[in-house]
């Protein structure tokens, strides 16, 4: 008889369905979305150098701090603040020549450099500027950017925009598959976009001064939106 009702019971516990899993009893949509706000620059960001040779290592370190000076001064005279200046990538290196192919180079004397990155927050007085620290020692320019000081409003649009953008495909697909769109159920943000350079609008040009253009930026925001279908 105990038997009997052991086998009753697991009989019973087989005949009964299975539980769903419970993501297959919420059905979903996920949707992105992107928004871009483009605006004109109020700053620029410059990478110049400064390079100096010497037959020896001390003169070519002194050579660039001479030149360093010069060029620190420059931009401290045109307006430019301490906190906006940045020295970066000191070195110093033998510099070596080889007269014939079949001989080691051989030293010929020492480099030493280094780097000065600039935010000019009058983006009008960038080529000015450029003409003034290549006349003052610096010999080269390894990039220019430019930049807005206060982002936020912009970023905030282009948030607002990237969720518009994100319910309107979602609506577009929800109609067209016959459903509903429920209540939101994660809103993620994959990353900031930052600022980005797009088309040439705008040139400062003044006399004696080399032409720079501003051009617009790009601030653009993405979002990835997870919606609940609804009956």
């Amino acid at each position: 008889m105990q038997s009997r009702l052991i086998s009753l019971a697991v009989l019973a516990l087989v005949s009964l369905p299975l539980a769903a899993p419970a993501d297959t009893l919420l059905r979903s949509l996920t949707m992105s979305g992107a928004g871009h706000v483009e605006l004109e620059p109020d700053m620029a960001v410059i990478q110049i150098g400064v390079e100096q040779e010497a037959e020896t290592a001390a003169a070519a370190f002194n050579a660039l701090s001479v030149s360093l000076m010069a060029v620190m001064e420059r931009l401290a005279a045109s307006g430019i603040a301490d906190r906006d200046l940045q020295t970066s990538g000191l070195r110093l290196e033998q510099r070596y020549e080889q007269i014939d192919s079949d001989q080691m180079p051989k030293p010929v004397g020492y480099t030493a450099a280094s780097t000065l990155t600039v935010r000019v927050r009058d983006i009008v007085a960038v080529g000015a500027i450029l003409d003034a620290v290549v006349q003052d020692g610096a010999n080269r320019l390894y990039g220019l950017s430019f930049d807005v000081q206060e982002p936020q409003a912009a970023l905030d649009q282009a948030r607002a925009e990237a969720v518009a953008d994100a319910r309107a495909k979602a609506v577009l697909y929800a109609e067209a598959a016959g459903v509903t769109l429920g209540p939101i159920l994660s809103i993620s943000e994959p990353g900031y976009g930052g600022p980005q350079p797009v088309m040439m609008e705008m040139a400062f040009d003044r006399a004696g001064s080399m032409p720079v253009a501003g051009g617009e930026i790009s601030i653009g925001a993405d979002v990835v939106i997870v919606w609940q279908i609804g009956d």
